[in-house]
């Protein structure tokens, strides 16, 4: 399975990550959960304390790293590098195991604009098209609300989108832009996790916005 979750910050797309890697990882499956999420917290609900994070850090900030598998090197930064960079072991090297679960950080790249093209955002990019197209284990993607680690050719391996909402406007208007993304990604399998529900007119909320 390679499942990635979405959605807009502070509805609970970490805790439903973290739920079901743990569920998957109790079945006896080899799960690896990455964070992709610029607020990353997936560590720490799956276990992982607060110590052990801090000597963890996420793929985007190796800059050694980056400039090896890339070919940007001082000189050349940001201006000549490699598009296809190796990526198929860093997984391996660089996740930490809890609870049957590994754990990768990948961290973001800050730009002013969209559409970046640099060598952070390319390495990330390959590491994301690696984890779903060339791993054998189960692989939970906690991504940001933008699909933009995601490419067409990526895409076609993810077995399901889920989309967690919340009632109200900001979240539904989230909800709409990832569906529409993953239509122009060509993916048609976008499920919705409804989190914060409390009662009747919440559920009424959310069904007369998101029919079934």
């Amino acid at each position: 399975m390679k499942i990635a979750i979405t959605g807009k910050g502070g509805v609970g797309k970490t805790t439903l990550s973290s739920v079901l890697a743990r569920l998957y990882a109790e079945e006896g499956k080899r799960v690896l959960a990455a964070d992709v999420d610029p607020d990353a917290n997936l560590g720490l609900a799956l276990g992982f304390s607060e110590e052990e994070l801090e000597n963890l850090t996420p793929i985007s900030e190796m800059g050694a790293l980056i400039a090896e598998r890339t070919g940007a090197d001082k000189d050349n930064f940001g201006k000549l590098f490699k598009l296809n960079p190796k990526v198929d072991d860093i997984p391996d090297k660089f996740s930490v195991e809890k609870n049957g679960v590994m754990l990768l950080i990948m961290g973001t790249v800050e730009t002013g604009g969209s559409g970046c093209v640099c060598p952070e955002h390319v390495l990330l990019k390959r590491v994301v098209s690696n984890l779903i197209m060339g791993r054998d284990e189960v692989v939970i993607l906690d991504m940001e609300a933008g699909l933009e680690h995601l490419g067409r050719g990526t895409t076609d391996f993810v077995e399901r989108f889920i989309v967690v909402i919340e009632p109200g406007a900001r979240s539904i208007q989230t909800y709409k832009k990832i569906k529409q993304l993953a239509a122009d990604l060509g993916v048609p399998k976008v499920s919705v996790v409804a989190n914060k529900v409390r009662n009747e007119a919440d559920r009424d909320f959310l069904q007369e916005r998101i029919p079934a």
